[in-house]
């Protein structure tokens, strides 16, 4: 059951349309104007990382347990704080792992204020 995406002639937008048999042709419409105008692009590709490809593109941290210039990926700082509260025997507060998850999914945290 593929799903293929299609650029509309009119407006320009990107549509994907979900076909339950790549056998039988499929009449697609635009999902934000209706036209039949629709040309089929290629669709992006996804490939999962391992923590590994991670840290071979995003560095590790120093030697002496600080984030420098050696992190530049939010994951491997949420995995950091997650190992120093678990390697002082610590409760990670429910904030810091609401902000950790969030990081994960791309979401980076604003500019923090000095006092």
């Amino acid at each position: 059951m593929p799903i293929y995406e299609y650029r509309c002639a009119d407006c320009r937008e990107l549509s994907t349309i979900f076909v339950r048999s790549a056998r039988v042709a499929a009449a697609p419409a635009c999902v934000a104007c209706g036209s039949a105008r629709l040309t089929r692009v290629m669709s992006a590709v996804a490939r999962l990382r391992t923590d590994q490809d991670v840290l071979d593109e995003h560095g590790r941290p120093g030697l002496d347990g600080r984030a420098g210039d050696g992190y530049r990926d939010p994951r491997q700082i949420g995995r950091w704080v997650e190992q120093r509260f678990e390697q002082y025997g610590l409760d990670l507060p429910p904030e810091t792992r609401e902000m950790i998850d969030a990081a994960r999914e791309g979401e980076l945290p604003g500019p923090v204020d000095a006092l």
